[in-house]
């Protein structure tokens, strides 16, 4: 099965929801392949960078976050979570790890706690494999509500600010790397 299949199959209606998912989907999508041939010593699975950039954001639909038409019941910080369970159950496991792990630039069990995000404790949300690392990074540079705007690196880092500096850094240390 391909990532098409499972989009069609969340979002089978064509509605304003899906348009802003494919979208931010394939900017986040096309930044991931620009960065894994611009650095071909990386050695990413380009295949998998496609296919975990159009489906990271698989659970949105079952949150609330109007200004995206998304009228599920769910905070938004959990669009991440609930894509991993989703893409479990479609059978891909390894695409469900880069959806729980792309919040900010990874959630720590410490953030979670000290924020009382809700969030299990006992999941797993920081990056690992590379390319979950390219898939975080590339998402902080496009917006759901404003398609059209391109962050720059300083911008992307500003808006990881209110998280706190340690994101901050991670994210920094990746734009030093991947561009």
């Amino acid at each position: 099965m391909d990532y098409q299949k499972i989009i069609d199959k969340y979002y089978p209606s064509e509605n304003e929801l899906r348009r802003i998912l494919l979208i931010h989907s394939r900017q986040v999508a096309d930044r991931c392949l620009k960065i894994a041939k611009a650095h071909p010593e990386l050695r990413l699975d380009e295949e998998f960078l496609e296919e975990a950039a159009m489906l990271h954001d698989i659970g949105i639909f079952r949150c609330n976050a109007p200004s995206i038409q998304c009228f599920g019941i769910e905070p938004y910080i959990c669009h991440g979570v609930i894509g991993g369970q989703i893409l479990r159950e479609e059978g891909w496991e390894r695409h469900a790890m880069v959806c729980e792990r792309h919040t900010g630039t990874g959630l720590s069990r410490e953030q979670i706690e000290r924020q009382q995000l809700p969030l299990p404790v006992d999941g797993h949300y920081e990056p690992e494999a590379l390319e979950e690392q390219v898939v975080c990074y590339a998402d902080k540079f496009y917006s759901k509500t404003h398609p059209e705007q391109e962050r720059t690196v300083v911008e992307a880092a500003q808006s990881l600010e209110k998280f706190g500096q340690e994101g901050v850094n991670r994210f920094l240390g990746w734009a030093t790397r991947f561009e």
